[in-house]
């Protein structure tokens, strides 16, 4: 069984987030960039499903800058086959980027489709859903198990009510949510053996997809600073201040 497992290059989760001087969007200047974690959750249960004998094949597809390929690479080197990257220096919104990832499940044929549930730059939550809808496919989102069995994949779902199990005949696209699995990290013989596997580059125009953003960003500020708390002497206070200054009640 060959896995589709998409990656996206974000800034890390651990730097601090600057806005330009001039509001138009993150300060991206000497930023460390990493993996997606819910992509890293993605290529872990790929990985597994390969250890487990399930699936064959494992191939990464990452949109964006060449730089990207740095992710793929590490995608690589965690135990996924080979890379696709697709290069573009343009924004890409949701919708293209389903877009693009249906191109790529035409030519390479799938029977799973992974993807992180979202990134955590943009948070839209969308990929996955279009992907499916655009290639035909069932999909199980915010996954928390993954079982595959036969031409089948049962995916344990979480939702507001608790857990949901849905059974989706293969091929299938699967989102994965935070308590999938915990990605491990790559040893550094297998960042080396990375260097070595098949990485192909190619452009939305090889896939026939036009880039069309449908969304333009406007501004973009920083939350307001958290004002510091004060202690009060009574409940009456306290309810005099929620109710005129803080208007809660």
């Amino acid at each position: 069984m060959k896995v589709l497992v998409a990656v996206k290059r974000v800034i890390d989760y651990n730097v601090k987030v600057r806005v330009k001087a001039d509001n138009t969007g993150v300060d991206l200047t000497n930023v460390k960039m990493a993996m997606n974690p819910f992509c890293e959750i993605a290529v872990e249960e790929a990985v597994r499903l390969k250890e487990k004998g399930v699936a064959t094949e494992i191939v990464v597809v990452s949109i964006g800058p060449k730089t990207s390929q740095e992710q793929i690479r590490t995608a690589l080197a965690l135990g996924a086959d080979r890379g696709i990257q697709i290069e573009t220096d343009e924004e890409v919104q949701s919708l293209d980027a389903a877009k693009l990832l249906k191109a790529v499940v035409d030519k390479e044929q799938p029977q799973l489709v992974i993807l992180g549930k979202q990134s955590i730059d943009s948070d839209n939550n969308q990929t996955g859903q279009m992907l499916a809808a655009l290639a035909g496919m069932g999909q199980g989102t915010f996954a928390s198990e993954v079982v595959v069995d036969g031409d089948k994949v049962n995916v344990t779902r979480e939702v507001d009510g608790g857990l949901v199990t849905v059974g989706l005949k293969l091929p299938a696209v699967v989102t994965t949510d935070l308590r999938l699995n915990e990605p491990r990290y790559a040893s550094l013989p297998n960042i080396m053996k990375a260097k070595k596997k098949p990485l192909e580059s190619v452009s939305p125009a090889d896939l026939g997809v036009t880039l069309s953003p449908r969304l333009t960003t406007l501004k973009v500020e920083e939350p307001p600073k958290r004002a510091g708390g004060i202690k009060v002497g009574s409940v009456s206070e306290l309810v005099e201040k929620l109710k005129n200054e803080a208007k809660v009640i």
